[in-house]
């Protein structure tokens, strides 16, 4: 579970404390039956998930009246933490989402936050450029880094699915680093450990764009002390087998001019 900052705290939702500072695991029951939940103070959420969220936040402090992004923002998840500690912050965000069945989603997951939702090919914002302070693409991917959960999903996959989805993914950070304003950060995060979702997204972004790799490892560290990551360029890849998470990839980069 999370605990939605503002609302509800990770102490009051029970279990034992995650990888993320407002996340729990509880050790039996039904989540949706947790009061938190129905009071929809708390959502259930993968803590690598709130990790990534987080990170975009923790990445520099947030001035009043920020502008954010959540470009892709189906289901809603990381929505809803984001929509949470923008209200705190004095930050606005916009949830965008491609699929419109997807966005009732994100509509029900904030609705009880003041943020607006959108439908709109994340691609579409590079014709927004400097519009926002803060942006978090989290890129459709394979979704293998999920498999502990969807275990079916392996025979849905094919090698071909990454290639195309690499495209897609260059094509929405790449609007990305157009939309926000030189200074803002942009987080790129998948679901998937695979090194073409990941790192050769960011490195191809990084020739086409003047950018500042920030040391992403440090950011979540600040969130979660003592949780052990390795080194991979300035990013993060968390792991089922060591830090109990989906196989979350999380890049934050600074956009310099």
């Amino acid at each position: 579970l999370a605990a939605l900052p503002g609302l509800t705290t990770r102490s009051k939702l029970g279990g034992t404390h995650t990888a993320s500072p407002v996340g729990a695991a509880l050790d039996s029951g039904d989540p949706a039956s947790h009061p938190l939940v129905r009071a929809q103070q708390a959502r259930v959420q993968d803590s690598g998930s709130q990790l990534a969220a987080l990170a975009l936040v923790r990445a520099q402090a947030v001035a009043k009246g920020e502008r954010w992004l959540d470009m892709c923002a189906g289901p809603g998840g990381k929505a809803a933490l984001l929509a949470a500690t923008a209200r705190q912050a004095g930050a606005t965000l916009i949830a965008n989402e491609v699929q419109p069945h997807r966005a009732k989603l994100v509509e029900r997951a904030i609705a009880q936050f003041e943020t607006e939702v959108t439908v709109h090919d994340g691609r579409d914002f590079a014709d927004e450029p400097d519009a926002f302070d803060r942006i978090l693409v989290d890129a459709p991917c394979t979704g293998i880094g999920a498999l502990r959960r969807r275990p079916e999903s392996r025979w849905r996959k094919r090698p071909s699915d990454v290639a195309q989805l690499a495209d897609l993914q260059h094509e929405l950070l790449d609007a990305a680093l157009t939309a926000v304003k030189p200074g803002g950060i942009v987080a790129y995060v998948t679901c998937s450990p695979h090194l073409a979702e990941t790192s050769g997204v960011v490195q191809k972004a990084i020739r086409q764009h003047s950018v500042e790799v920030l040391d992403t490892p440090s950011v979540i560290t600040q969130l979660s002390p003592g949780i052990e990551l390795g080194g991979r360029d300035g990013a993060v890849q968390l792991w089922p087998h060591r830090h109990e998470t989906d196989a979350m990839f999380v890049q934050l980069l600074r956009r310099t001019e």
